[in-house]
């Protein structure tokens, strides 16, 4: 279930609610490259959008500010990688540091979901439309575990207010 989508407990701190319209930017973080994707909200819908390639945080953060600025986006999503027993994975720490960033920065509500297997499933995908070879695959590839995780949380959403 998307963090800043599960319901709120006694106790619980509420999460930031979604307008029915609105576009989403979705990131797939790692330490050579970020996937990107777009989604909007009254679709349902997300498509893969960009790896950024930057070599700095800076750089990373200025090519993050750009999209920000053209998709003028309504919240951002996260994926938080997990093992599949749910345990930390090695980059998970660094992914929510990289979700809080965003915020601080943007201003945004950012929410974070689960992306176990998303880069299997992209990989997949990507085999499937015939990008055969790896490099072909490679330079797609994250903005397309982009799109799953974005995907995935239009439909947890969808899911959860029928």
């Amino acid at each position: 279930m998307p963090e800043a989508a599960a319901a709120v407990r006694p106790g619980a701190v509420a999460r930031p609610l979604l307008p029915a319209r609105g576009t989403l930017l979705g990131f797939d973080f790692g330490l050579a490259r970020i996937g990107v994707a777009s989604g909007e909200l009254e679709t349902g819908q997300a498509s893969a959008l960009v790896t950024l390639h930057a070599e700095s945080n800076d750089e990373r953060f200025a090519a993050i500010a750009r999209l920000i600025a053209e998709w003028h986006p309504v919240a951002l999503v996260v994926g938080i990688p997990t093992h599949l027993d749910g345990g930390e994975h090695e980059l998970t720490a660094r992914c929510r540091r990289f979700a809080h960033q965003l915020h601080g920065r943007h201003a945004l509500p950012v929410f974070t979901t689960d992306e176990r297997l998303s880069s299997v499933a992209a990989e997949a995908e990507l085999a499937e439309a015939g990008r055969r070879g790896w490099r072909e695959r490679k330079a797609v590839l994250d903005a397309a575990a982009a799109r799953i995780i974005l995907q995935t949380f239009l439909d947890t959403r969808r899911h959860e207010r029928t």
